[in-house]
């Protein structure tokens, strides 16, 4: 006997019409159809059923701050920095904790269980830690919430920066970050990868570092990233979040650097709707719009995943905790608008950014964690197209979030009395 059958599921990988068992928080059975019982059935009625989604390059600590102390006027990267800056020393923990647990209540109604937090480590307080530790633990029952010590003003050039990263990785946050093109000088971002590389391996732990986010092509940190990780032997531990120069670098570099990236594995996290808006602002036309060659990336073998990055906060006053948000934009800014294009670009949602963020037992299949997500939609390419409800959201088997179908009511004389947005309009491909 099952715990739940969701009957009548179209599957990611485009099977149609199949049911999932879910015993122990496992996923224990995929067939057409199951001839067992349960305790609990639910029909998806040919709806598509995917793993949750994942936020792989995320500030949670900012979230839900947009407007305090005041809206970023140029929209600019460098003011949205400044803005935090006087934020900052207003910050409590309380505060924090607050904003964060709202936000993660909004990212379980979207499907998204699992997101990896940039934490900035520059005030020597630390109170962003300690927030988003206890928020870690709050949430760990229905969200997986990884956090990354961020230097936001500089390893080197915030005052104690060193000793405050260091600090913030001895209170248990996991994985090591750095901004080398905020450093003073490039010379000090590549000491500042360095360090940040050795400190990885040291500790054994993963590095997420904001590398290259501009749009000066002579910002080739990345370079020094992929050697650094080369050297300490952390291959497919790294991820290099945003890379936006490379939107502006020439082609014959980038023909060195993507096979330098690749002999690296590094994860790459673009950020489509924070890159697209805060790029190219000193730009008159043609203006750049800066996000990072996601298909040639794909097309090298990288594993390329994307991020939200961020939700109402001083560098971006939109965001709803929607992944299919971030991935319907990705489709139009990379210009991948293919069929094989989109699924590359769903799993960059899904099962990319599950590697990236080194998850076990996430999938749909048997073995897996019994974690998933029923769309109104019929299958990856829809649900990009429609970014639609979250009909269902299923934690270790249980049904942890429910939401109405979105159904339009017609009082037209001669034409349909409703309109189902994920059935009524699927295309013929």
């Amino acid at each position: 006997m099952f715990d739940l059958i969701i009957r009548n599921a179209n599957l990611p990988d485009g099977r149609k019409g199949f049911d999932i068992g879910l015993t122990g928080g496992k996923i224990t059975a995929i067939e057409q159809h199951i001839d067992a019982a349960a305790g609990e059935e639910i029909d998806a009625t040919g709806r598509l059923v995917s793993p949750p989604f994942c936020d792989p390059h995320f500030h949670m600590d900012a979230t839900l701050s947009l407007g305090m102390p005041r809206m970023n006027v140029s929209g600019t990267l460098l003011e949205g920095i400044a803005l935090w800056g006087e934020l900052r020393p207003l910050l409590t923990k309380e505060a924090l904790v607050q904003r964060a647990l709202r936000y993660c209540d909004l990212a379980v109604s979207q499907g998204l269980l699992f997101i990896r937090s940039h934490v900035d480590t520059s005030d020597p307080r630390l109170v962003t830690a300690e927030a988003l530790i206890e928020v870690r633990e709050r949430v760990a029952p229905y969200i997986t919430l990884q956090l990354v010590a961020f230097p936001q003003d500089g390893y080197y050039r915030a005052e104690g920066g060193v000793q405050s990263l260091n600090r913030a990785l001895d209170m248990g946050i996991g994985i090591v970050g750095g901004i080398p093109h905020f450093e003073r000088t490039m010379e000090e971002g590549r000491l500042s990868l360095e360090a940040l590389c050795r400190i990885a391996a040291e500790r054994g732990l993963p590095v997420d570092i904001h590398c290259d986010e501009t749009d000066d092509p002579m910002s080739r940190h990345i370079e020094t990233l992929a050697a650094e990780t080369i050297r300490h032997g952390l291959q497919g531990r790294v991820a290099g979040s945003h890379l936006t120069s490379m939107h502006s670098m020439d082609n014959y570099y980038v023909s060195k650097l993507i096979p330098l990236m690749a002999e690296a594995k590094i994860n790459v996290i673009p950020n489509p709707l924070i890159n697209i808006m805060l790029q190219g602002r000193h730009d008159t036309y043609p203006k750049r719009r800066g996000m990072t060659r996601v298909r040639e990336l794909m097309d090298a073998g990288l594993n390329v995943s994307f991020g939200q990055d961020c939700t109402m906060d001083p560098w971006y006053s939109m965001g709803s905790a929607d992944m299919l948000e971030v991935g319907h934009m990705a489709i139009h800014v990379a210009q991948m608008g293919g069929l094989e294009d989109k699924k590359k670009i769903f799993d960059a949602l899904t099962v990319n950014s599950a590697k990236t963020m080194g998850l076990q037992n996430y999938g749909l299949d048997i073995g897996c964690n019994a974690d998933l997500v029923v769309l109104q939609a019929a299958d990856v390419i829809e649900a990009l197209r429609l970014k639609p409800t979250r009909l269902l959201v299923v934690k270790g088997g249980k049904v942890i979030s429910r939401s109405a179908p979105r159904i339009g009511e017609l009082f037209i004389d001669g034409r349909p009395a409703s309109i189902d947005p994920g059935r009524d309009y699927v295309p013929n491909y």
